[in-house]
């Protein structure tokens, strides 16, 4: 990038995020003086609002690499030998694998990885887990079509790696770079608006703000969620007693292993502890049922609207493996971003909140895989609530309880004049 158009590309991401910061004032002033009411809805940005992405200023940003450090690119496919020669690209189902090679493998070879200092690049494929961070198979294949071993040739030789999946990998590769000693992130569900928005914004700016909302949020004794489905009202009470939040806020500088999951923006807690009902929308046919919570599990669910054979897959699964219904995280969005269809970033949206099942180890829980009774079970499955994914559940309000006083935080997924006080401290 030339001079000039760095100047033009800080130049637009400072319009941005004025115009964003002008927005959240007006919303400010629109809140009844009870710090509790929304009466005039946040203005939220749309992808023309955000600078243009840049790979360079992405990995610099979030990792500041080293020179003549070494970067790796992995990717999932159902065949892993479309990898040689890069035969996947002619399958134009797989868009998120080609976003990696274009994107990223490409974005590296083409000026990004000699601006940096990096080394490296290659890309390697494995096949596809099926699931949100279950373990990750050894095996892979490179651009020649060997076969190698990502613990053997991958882990120990690369000091950051880039997975760009179609499932989390998060995890596991937390795991992996703990005893390799390797940096990385995970950039699952890749698509165009994710690039032009998410992965596009100053993760130093997303940081800071996630750790006002932290400080805001910390040390909480329990929180209540309150849900709606067809005019009936259900509650979950999910207790953290007192722990310290933690905040996935995008940066993964210094030489400690860590991943950053991409994009970020979230404030979240592993419960110690969970109770109480609330609705559930599966994602492959919008079947709701309502999950009963106790003890800090769904141990039952009962079919609201749809499919009920799907209510029942379910059931047998919690009756045959418990530990799939355990709470392993509650989340709260901490960025203004456009919906774009993936979690991954739709979660990270200031106002929406998620709760999460299965495993935890890579948030700080107790749960791995051999916990549970197959270890083909041990995913970690997020359950989003925001209007986008869930029309047909309403969150009228959310509350942290702390020190004997309940505060509403999120109110129709708007947030409240509690965290909006939080980011303009």
């Amino acid at each position: 990038m030339t001079g000039v158009s760095r100047l033009c590309a800080l130049f637009v991401d400072r319009w941005a995020k004025d115009s964003w910061k002008k927005s959240r004032q007006a919303a400010w002033r629109g809140y009844k003086k009870d710090m509790n009411t929304l009466t005039t809805p946040l203005a939220r940005r749309s992808i023309e609002d955000f600078p243009a992405f840049d790979l360079s200023r992405l990995l610099k940003t979030v990792f500041d690499p080293k020179p003549g450090q070494k970067v790796a690119i992995l990717i999932d496919l159902a065949d892993p030998s479309a990898m040689r020669d890069f035969g996947f690209l002619k399958d134009p189902a797989l868009t998120i694998q080609r976003k990696a090679y274009e994107v990223f493998y490409e974005g590296l070879r083409n000026g990004v990885a000699e601006e940096l200092g990096l080394t490296g690049g290659e890309m390697f494929a494995y096949a596809l887990t099926g699931g949100s961070n279950l373990d990750l198979p050894d095996e892979a294949v490179d651009a020649t079509g060997a076969t190698i071993s990502l613990e053997r040739d991958v882990y120990p030789n690369y000091d950051l790696i880039l997975c760009v999946s179609t499932f989390s990998a998060t995890a596991p590769l937390t795991a992996f770079a703990k005893q390799y000693g390797f940096r990385g992130a995970t950039l699952h569900g890749l698509n165009d608006v994710i690039l032009a928005t998410g992965l596009a914004v100053n993760y130093r700016e997303v940081s800071a703000e996630a750790e006002k909302l932290r400080l805001a949020l910390t040390k909480a004794d329990s929180f209540e969620i309150d849900f709606q489905v067809d005019g009936e009202t259900y509650q979950l009470t999910l207790e953290t007693n007192g722990q310290e939040a933690q905040k996935s806020h995008g940066l993964c500088l210094g030489d400690t292993p860590d991943i950053a999951n991409l994009p970020a923006g979230e404030v979240y807690f592993v419960p110690e502890g969970a109770e109480g009902r609330f609705p559930m929308r599966f994602e492959h046919d919008g079947t709701i049922a309502v999950m009963d919570v106790t003890g800090g599990r769904i141990v039952k669910a009962t079919l609201l609207s749809g499919d009920q054979s799907i209510v029942d897959a379910y059931n047998e699964r919690l009756a045959s493996d418990p530990v799939t219904g355990e709470i392993g995280e509650l989340g709260f969005g901490t960025q203004d971003l456009p919906v774009s269809g993936r979690d991954i970033q739709d979660e990270k949206v200031l106002g929406t909140l998620h709760v999460a099942t299965g495993r935890s180890d890579h948030l700080g829980g107790h749960l791995t895989p051999e916990l549970f009774a197959s270890r083909l079970n041990a995913s970690h499955d997020d359950i989003l609530f925001s209007p986008a994914k869930t029309p047909e559940i309403s969150v009228p309000q959310a509350r942290m309880i702390r020190d004997g006083k309940s505060t509403p935080i999120i109110e129709n997924f708007e947030p409240t004049a509690y965290l909006l006080a939080a980011i303009e401290a």
